[in-house]
């Protein structure tokens, strides 16, 4: 896995676009290393800070809050909102997860293993949170009591990083070693379906409104598409060496992907094409 937090020449900012306009920045604390950034449930944004290793909340407006997390160096990554009403984000380099209430307490549950480099995370269909555990080649659920269950992948060092839930319930994520596309259903049973190029480096997945599941190949410098039978198209950007990673899908019905060459690509789904 690999991420990246800004440099000298592009200080770290959260971007707010809404279609057909033009972008505007809200820029942050230069050490501060923003990595994935969410809905929550209270109508801001709220984003992991992998460096400054804290929560930040941002409003619309611009105005934002920092949260620390207890554990120090925890590197944390992903964050989704759960149904719980709080937000619920992955510790990286401390094994754990964490859950971090509108008003900024955080509760930290240790994983029953170490060096696993738990990634993203996304609220199942079932009431508990999903994860990736980049290092540990396995998925996890937690519970809202803090029960923590694994499921291992069926290849060996698949290293999972992007996860999401489908409309078809199960969880679908990707395997950024192994150049496949995963699905798990709630009770552990995986599928794993092999991309046309094997050393694309698939990195994040969202799902669109009809069930397809959109994600990044930054290795093949194109976004692909899975549906829920497992068929997969996959679309290459116009620029070379763009390099997408996150992946959403936007208000106008479109999916909008980050570029690591400081732009966004919109992709608008047509039939399973673009």
């Amino acid at each position: 896995m690999r991420t990246r937090t800004g440099s000298a020449t592009a200080p770290p900012a959260v971007g707010r676009l809404i279609p057909g306009e033009e972008p505007t920045n809200h820029q942050l604390d230069p050490a501060c290393g923003p990595t994935v950034i969410v809905h929550g449930p209270d109508d801001a944004l709220w984003f992991t800070q992998y460096q400054a290793h804290r929560i930040g909340r941002i409003t619309t407006s611009g105005v934002i809050d920092n949260f620390a997390i207890p554990t120090p160096c925890c590197g944390p990554f992903g964050i989704a909102a759960g149904p719980d009403g709080a937000l619920w984000f992955t510790e990286t380099t401390a094994d754990r997860i964490g859950r971090i209430t509108l008003d900024g307490r955080v509760t930290e549950f240790p994983l029953p293993v170490t060096g696993a480099f738990p990634s993203a995370i996304t609220a199942g269909t079932d009431g508990a949170m999903w994860f990736t555990l980049n290092q540990a080649n396995a998925i996890g659920r937690i519970g809202m009591d803090g029960a923590v269950t694994l499921h291992s992948l069926p290849t060996k060092d698949a290293a999972p990083i992007g996860i999401t839930t489908g409309r078809d319930g199960a969880l679908w994520f990707v395997e950024i070693a192994a150049g496949q596309i995963g699905r798990i259903t709630h009770d552990g049973q995986v599928i794993e379906f092999p991309l046309p190029d094997r050393a694309a480096r698939p990195h994040a997945i969202t799902v669109a409104d009809n069930g397809t599941a959109w994600f990044t190949e930054w290795g093949g410098n194109s976004v692909g598409s899975i549906t829920p039978d497992g068929t997969i198209t996959v679309h290459d950007l116009p620029t070379p060496g763009s390099e997408p990673h996150g992946i959403t899908l936007g208000p106008d019905g479109a999916l909008w992907t980050a570029l690591e060459i400081g732009a966004l690509a919109r992709i608008t789904p047509v039939d399973n094409a673009t």
